[in-house]
């Protein structure tokens, strides 16, 4: 009950009215002694007495009991990123426990939900057992469709139904994944520029500068994004493939990506590497790999996007709309080297002492066991 404050609350307004304890009681119709006793914390106010007591003060019930059902956005990247750090050094469950007391608690702040269902989708795969990470996904799924339903705000609920898509896809259920995001595509650049114009309008020509560079951006990485999955998608045919990985290569080195958001490019030399296992190349493969280790011995911690001297506009946005690393340093850091050890796709390299060799390199960079 120690989020309860309603004591303090009643003493405090009580006394910016300037009135005494046998006012206060006479007014409600209860002793003397039982306000004392609420203002002290003994006892609470029955319930029937909270409206009338709100009403006096001129306050909601919820001032009057000190609570608010929303977070500001502050408070809740503290949040996720101290939950976050549990994740990295508690049991799974404890870490989850807390989260979902979380969630109970401000059940009605749906930027906290939609940021806590991030946290769990960033965190689910390490629960102990499948099944476990299977209720996880359709807790977030949960969350993310209260969040479209009831939230008021447009871009929220966008988020919410492209992370409920997410989750869907992880669950093996691609037809409710179109369902949420729709069949079409459909590029929302138009609106960016109208934005922008606007701004520009109103003489705020930085502003303008802000909305389209932030648009740039977020198309880059999104367009990078895609092509791991792309090339992988072409896996069948050699030379298509080996041309989407050459131009994310080459608009990767025009936009410094490596520099800008280096997960990407992971990802992508990742894929690279599994393209060429497919077609009997383990040279090629372990270049690939080879590149892999470097981008994540390369990388610095805390993990966070940022711009450079090109991007040098969308210090406000990212500030505006990034929380926090989507996990702590020591789970990047094990599901980087989990990505060489611990891979499927990578099973006929295990005879190769090269392959070993990039183990090792890799476990050296992190400084890891």
């Amino acid at each position: 009950m120690k989020e309860i404050q309603l004591a303090t609350i009643l003493a405090a307004k009580r006394r910016e009215k300037g009135i005494t304890q046998d006012e206060l009681a006479a007014y409600i119709g209860v002793s003397k002694a039982s306000v004392s006793k609420w203002e002290t914390g003994t006892s609470y106010p029955d319930i029937t007495f909270l409206p009338q007591l709100a009403a006096y003060f001129n306050i909601s019930i919820d001032e009057l009991m000190g609570y608010s059902p929303q977070l500001p956005k502050e408070e809740i990247t503290k949040l996720y990123r101290q939950l976050a750090a549990k994740f990295a050094s508690q049991p799974f469950e404890e870490a989850l426990a807390e989260c979902q007391a979380l969630i109970r608690k401000y059940y009605a702040c749906f930027p906290l939900l939609l940021q806590m269902a991030g946290l769990l989708l960033n965190h689910h795969m390490l629960a102990p057992h499948p099944e476990q990470q299977s209720a996880v996904l359709r807790q977030i799924s949960e969350l993310c469709e209260r969040t479209a339903r009831e939230s008021e705000d447009v871009w929220l609920a966008k988020d919410a139904a492209f992370l409920h898509a997410t989750c869907r896809l992880m669950l093996g259920e691609p037809q409710s994944a179109l369902g949420l995001l729709g069949e079409e595509v459909r590029l929302e650049l138009p609106a960016t520029s109208l934005i922008a114009q606007a701004y520009h309008q109103l003489g705020q020509a930085d502003k303008a500068k802000e909305v389209l560079q932030a648009a740039a951006y977020q198309h880059v990485m999104s367009l990078l994004g895609a092509m791991p999955y792309e090339l992988l998608l072409h896996g069948d045919q050699l030379a298509k493939a080996e041309e989407i990985l050459r131009r994310a290569e080459a608009l990767s080195g025009i936009y410094r990506v490596e520099a800008l958001n280096p997960n990407l490019m992971i990802q992508l030399y990742m894929a690279g590497a599994q393209l060429y296992l497919q077609h009997g190349l383990p040279e090629k493969a372990l270049d690939m790999l080879g590149k892999y280790v470097e981008i994540c011995g390369a990388f610095r911690f805390p993990a966070a996007l940022k711009g450079d001297d090109f991007f040098d506009r969308i210090g406000p946005w990212l500030a505006e709309t990034a929380t926090a690393a989507p996990r702590e340093e020591p789970v990047i850091k094990a599901s980087m080297v989990q990505g060489l050890t611990a891979n499927p796709a990578l099973a006929s390299l295990t005879e190769l002492p090269a392959f070993h060799r990039l183990i090792e390199r890799l476990k050296s960079k992190l400084e890891v066991q």
